[in-house]
């Protein structure tokens, strides 16, 4: 699928959407963060319940997309290749559920993209503190604002979604806009491909 193509179903099935308040939405996700930060002592469990928490809502984002675009009579194209995913997740899924498109690069070997988030509604009215400590239960150790992955729910969300078209992934968040970075970052690696079929760009050689 090209990228106009992409960008235009995108386009198309976001306007079908129901909205919701982007406001709440935040704040929502924020409080959602908020209860983690309390709850566990480590920075790792936090960033492992985001991800986890993300893949449940990944694995029926696939369905969801599917039945919207057959409803609104339109036909996803069968992806060639990791790449024809990349610009289905970056330009139609992003569109079609947040209302935002990413921009894509391809590493050199097509086995992992990386997602380039210029927005991130999930991060709305967010300011990290710049002290580095975070509060923590008594006697719990101590937690640094820095390794917060606020918005890590993405990469659950792209895991869970993805492994329901057969590609196992990995995604780490690379940079992001709440630690001082410029854009945010997600980078998504090929781990393994679930049964045959996929398309022979895909298997190893």
């Amino acid at each position: 699928m090209s990228k106009s193509v992409a960008a235009a179903s995108g386009h198309a099935l976001w306007a079908k959407m129901p909205k919701a308040n982007a406001e709440l939405f935040a704040l929502t996700y924020g409080s959602l963060v908020t209860e983690l930060i309390r709850d566990y002592d480590s920075i790792e469990e936090i960033n492992e319940q985001l991800e986890k928490m993300g893949y449940s809502i990944g694995v029926r984002c696939v369905d969801e997309f599917l039945a919207k675009s057959e409803q609104h009579g339109m036909t996803v194209p069968t992806c060639q290749n990791l790449k024809d995913t990349a610009e289905v997740v970056a330009k139609t899924g992003f569109r079609m559920f947040l209302g935002i498109s990413c921009d894509v690069t391809m590493a050199p070997d097509g086995n992992a993209f990386s997602l380039f988030m210029y927005e991130n509604p999930l991060a709305l009215f967010v300011e990290l503190p710049k002290t580095n400590d975070m509060p923590t239960a008594a006697g719990g150790a101590t937690k640094k604002w820095e390794d917060l992955k606020y918005s890590n729910l993405y990469c659950g969300i792209l895991r869970g979604s993805l492994e329901q078209i057969n590609l196992r992934v990995s995604c780490e968040y690379i940079r992001d806009v709440l630690q001082g970075e410029e854009v945010n970052e997600i980078r998504v690696t090929l781990r393994e491909v679930l049964q045959d079929g996929a398309g022979d760009d895909y298997k190893e050689e």
